[in-house]
C-alpha cells in the first residue's frame, strides 16, 4: 500500500519519508519507536533530587510574579517563577517562543513538564509543555512513542501517520510465521498484537510482550539464515591449497617489531584453514590497533606465493587507499615480488579500466578496493582469498558477491567491534572465530576524562593548545543537524560555533554520513594530510583512516552511545608516539550514566568493555540508545537484548533439529517468512 494512501501524505512528505526507507504503509508500521515518553505524576519541588537533573519532570504549580523577556546569545528567553502547592518555587524558561507571553498570566495554574537543568546552582525547568491539571491526569502512565526522525518530520507528525497506517492495515492481519508450539514454549505474543502494541502499548506489560516478540523473531530469523549459510559452506572442499610460505616469513622478519602471541596464534589458525581439507570461513576479531592488518597482509602474501590472487575490501575509499599503501610498503621493505593494485569508485575511467585489465590477466596478485571490487566488470583470473575489513559494514550479499568472483575462495573477515564471545558465536554462526586480544608493546595508554557540558570552555582551551602544538583532534556529535525534539549536539551547528570561537587560524572541518562519497573522501584525506585541524563528525569516523597526528578525541553527549562504540571511536586516537586524550562529555550525570562512562576511563580492553556493557545494559530495557553502526536490527540490540538473542539461538537449533528443511505443514508460514527475510534483509544486517 503506497505511503501516499495515508491521509495527509503528499509528494513532499513521501519524499522525506523515503529518506527513512519508508515507501509503503507497511514500511511505516515497521518503523518501531526508538524510545517512549511515559508521563509520570507531578513531583513537589522539595522532592526533586540531583538524579532528576538532565531528565524530564512535571511540576504542578501557579505562575507568580511577572514574565521576564530577554536575549541570551542567539536566543530570546521567556522566564517565569512557578510555585507548587507547598509554596516552594523554581524558574521555568522557554527559548525562542515569545508568543507564549500572553498565556503566562500570573495566578494561572498548570502542570509544567520539561527538561530539568541546573545552572549556577539553581534548578531550571526548560521548555516545559503546559497542561491543565485534569488534562494532564489523563496522560499519566500513557506511553507516547518517540520515532527515528529526519529533517522535515516532527514526532507528532510521525505518530499521526503511524496511527493512520495501522488503521489502514487493520483489516489485513498477517499470518503469524511462528509455529504455535514455539510461541507457547518461549511465551511469545501473537504477531499482529505485537506490531500494534509496540507503537501504542496500553501498559508496561504490553510493551514488554510486544518488544520481546519482535526482537525474538528478528534474531530467530537471522540465526536460521546464518546457520543455512554455514551448512552450505561446510560441504565445500578446499580447492585452493595455500600453505605458509617463505614470502610470509620474509614479511614478518622485515617488521620493526615482533608479532604478539595473539597475532601469531591467529595467523597459525588462518594457515591451518587455508592448507586444510575445507574452505576457510574465519572471522578475526581484534581491538582497535591490535594489528589485524599485518595478519591479513601475511595471508594475502601466502595466497600470492601459492599462485593465487587475493582481494581485500574496505568500506571506504580512504581506508582502501590506506591499506593499499600499507601493503605496498610492506612488500617493498621485505623485497617480495608481488604486484598490488587499487580499485575504487573514484578512479578515472581510464585508470579503472587499466586496473580491471591487470586484475583479469592475473598480473595484479593482491587487490585492495571498495565495493568497486564487486562490480560486474571486475573479473579475476584465479581468486583464492577474499578479505573484508571492518566487515560489520558489509552485508552478507556484498561479501558473497566478492567471493563469487572466484571459484570457492577462502574467506577471511575482520572486525574491530569488540563483541563478547558468547554473542559472537551466535551472530557469526557461519564463521570460525579468532580473537587478537593483545595490543602491540610500547603503545601509550590514552588518558580519559568524563565531564559535564559546563566544562566545555576548558575543553575548547585544551583543543586550542593542542592545535598550537601541531596536533589534530576529532569532535564527535550524535546528530547531523539540530532537532528541536532531541537535546543533543549536532555536527552542523557545533562546527560553526567552534570555528567562530577558535578563530581563522584553526581549520575546523565537518563530516557526516549524509555527504556524498567523494565529499567524505576528500574531507578525510584532507584531515589525514593535515589540512584540517579539528574534524567535527558523526560516528562515520568510527571506520576511518590512521591519523597518528590526531591526539585528542572529544565525544559530545557520550551518554547517547553504547560503551563498545565509544571505545571504538576512542581508537581513532593513540595511534602515534605522542600522548593522546579522550574526553567524554555528558549531559546525564545520574549515577547509572556516570557508572557506565567511568568504565571507559578505567580500562582500554575493548572485550572487557563489551562484557561490562552487556551487564549494565541488561535485558528488559526500553529501546534506549542503540549501538549505532553495528548490527542494524530493526527491533533488537545485541547488548540490551542478549538474553533474548540466546533464547532465539536455542529455538533455531531446536526447530532445525525437528524439521531442518521446514517441510512440515505447520512450518510453511515460517519457511515463507525466512525466505523473504534472507532475500530482503539479511544483506542489510552487518555480518
Amino acid at each position: 500500500m503506497d505511503i501516499k494512501t495515508i491521509k495527509g501524505v503528499g509528494d513532499k512528505t513521501a519524499s522525506i519519508l523515503n529518506r527513512l526507507s519508508i515507501y509503503t504503509a507497511e514500511d511505516l508500521i515497521h518503523l518501531y519507536p526508538r524510545d517512549y515518553d511515559v508521563y509520570e505524576k507531578p513531583v513537589l519541588i522539595k522532592d526533586i533530587t540531583k538524579e532528576n537533573e538532565g531528565h524530564t519532570v512535571a511540576v504542578d504549580g501557579v505562575i507568580v510574579g511577572g514574565v521576564q523577556l530577554y536575549r541570551a546569545g542567539h536566543f530570546s528567553v521567556i522566564s517565569v517563577i512557578i510555585r507548587d502547592m507547598d509554596g516552594n518555587g523554581m524558574k521555568a524558561n522557554w527559548f525562542n517562543m515569545p508568543y507564549l507571553k500572553a498565556k503566562l498570566v500570573r495566578g494561572q495554574r498548570f502542570v509544567f513538564r520539561g527538561y530539568l537543568s541546573a545552572k549556577n546552582g539553581q534548578r531550571v525547568l526548560e521548555q516545559p509543555a503546559m497542561w491543565k491539571p485534569a488534562e494532564f491526569e489523563e496522560e499519566v502512565g500513557v506511553y507516547h512513542p518517540k520515532y527515528p526522525l529526519t529533517k522535515g518530520i516532527s514526532n507528532a507528525q510521525m505518530t499521526r501517520m503511524v496511527k493512520s497506517a495501522l488503521k489502514l492495515c487493520e483489516g489485513e492481519l498477517a499470518q503469524d510465521p511462528m509455529p504455535r508450539w514455539l510461541r507457547r514454549q518461549y511465551q511469545l505474543a501473537e504477531y499482529n498484537f505485537a506490531v500494534r502494541s509496540i507503537h501504542f502499548p496500553g501498559s508496561r506489560e504490553e510493551f514488554l510482550q510486544a518488544h520481546r516478540r519482535l526482537i525474538f523473531e528478528e534474531f530467530f530469523l537471522f540465526i536460521l539464515s546464518v546457520s543455512g549459510l554455514k551448512d552450505s559452506k561446510a560441504k565445500r572442499a578446499n580447492t585452493h591449497f595455500i600453505p605458509a610460505s617463505d614470502w610470509e616469513r620474509k614479511l614478518t622478519a622485515s617488521l620493526p617489531y615482533e608479532l604478539t602471541a595473539a597475532q601469531k596464534r591467529t595467523l597459525h589458525e588462518i594457515e591451518a584453514d587455508m592448507s586444510g581439507p575445507s574452505l576457510m570461513n574465519r572471522l578475526v576479531q581484534g581491538d582497535v590497533g591490535s594489528g589485524k592488518t599485518i595478519v591479513a597482509a601475511a595471508a594475502l602474501v601466502n595466497a600470492a606465493a601459492a599462485g593465487f590472487q587475493a582481494a581485500i575490501m574496505a568500506p571506504t575509499e580512504v581506508l582502501a587507499r590506506q591499506e593499499y599503501n600499507t601493503i605496498c610498503s610492506l612488500l617493498k621493505k621485505a623485497d617480495i615480488p608481488v604486484e598490488a593494485g587499487l580499485l575504487t569508485g573514484s578512479l578515472t575511467p581510464k585508470k579503472k579500466k587499466e586496473a580491471q585489465e591487470r586484475i583479469a590477466s592475473g598480473k595484479t596478485q593482491i587487490v585492495c578496493g571498495t565495493q568497486a571490487l564487486i562490480q560486474e566488470k571486475v573479473n579475476f583470473q584465479n581468486l583464492g582469498l577474499v578479505v573484508t575489513d571492518e566487515q560489520h559494514r558489509f552485508g552478507v550479499e556484498q561479501r558473497t558477491t566478492l567471493s563469487g568472483k572466484g571459484n570457492d575462495p577462502h574467506v577471511l573477515v575482520m572486525s574491530a567491534t569488540p563483541i563478547p564471545r558468547t554473542l559472537a558465536l551466535i551472530l557469526y554462526g557461519d564463521l570460525d572465530i579468532s580473537v587478537i586480544d593483545q595490543l602491540p608493546a610500547g603503545r601509550k595508554r590514552i588518558l580519559n576524562a568524563v565531564v559535564g557540558r559546563e566544562e566545555r570552555p576548558k575543553i575548547e582551551r585544551f583543543l586550542s593548545g593542542k592545535i598550537r602544538e601541531g596536533r589534530q583532534a576529532y569532535v564527535i556529535c550524535p546528530m547531523v543537524e539540530d532537532n528541536s525534539e532531541i537535546d543533543a549536539e549536532n555536527v552542523t551547528d557545533y562546527s560553526r560555533e567552534l570555528q567562530k570561537k577558535l578563530g581563522g587560524s584553526v581549520k575546523v572541518g565537518m563530516l557526516n554520513g549524509r555527504m556524498k562519497p567523494d565529499e567524505k573522501n576528500s574531507i578525510m584525506e584532507s584531515f589525514a594530510g593535515g589540512g584540517i585541524d579539528i574534524l567535527v563528525s558523526t560516528t562515520v569516523v568510527e571506520v576511518g583512516v590512521n591519523v597518528p597526528n590526531a591526539t585528542v578525541m572529544v565525544v559530545e553527549d557520550a551518554n547517547r552511545f553504547g560503551l563498545a562504540q565509544l571505545h571504538q571511536l576512542r581508537g581513532r586516537v593513540g595511534r602515534g608516539s605522542e600522548q593522546s586524550y579522550c574526553v567524554f562529555v555528558t549531559n546525564d550525570k545520574s549515577p547509572a550514566a556516570m557508572k557506565r562512562l567511568d568504565i571507559l576511563a578505567h580500562t582500554d580492553d575493548g572485550f572487557a568493555i563489551a562484557e561490562e556493557d552487556l551487564k549494565l545494559r541488561g535485558p528488559g530495557e526500553f529501546f534506549g540508545e542503540r549501538q549505532s553502526g553495528e548490527f542494524a536490527f530493526a527491533a533488537g540490540d545485541i547488548y540490551a537484548d542478549s538474553d533474548i538473542l540466546k533464547e532465539a539461538a536455542q529455538a533455531a537449533e531446536e526447530i532445525r533439529r525437528r524439521d531442518p528443511d521446514l517441510a512440515a505443514e505447520e512450518n510453511e508460514p515460517l519457511k515463507r517468512r525466512l525466505s523473504e527475510f534472507t532475500e530482503e534483509k539479511l544483506g542489510k544486517i552487518g555480518l
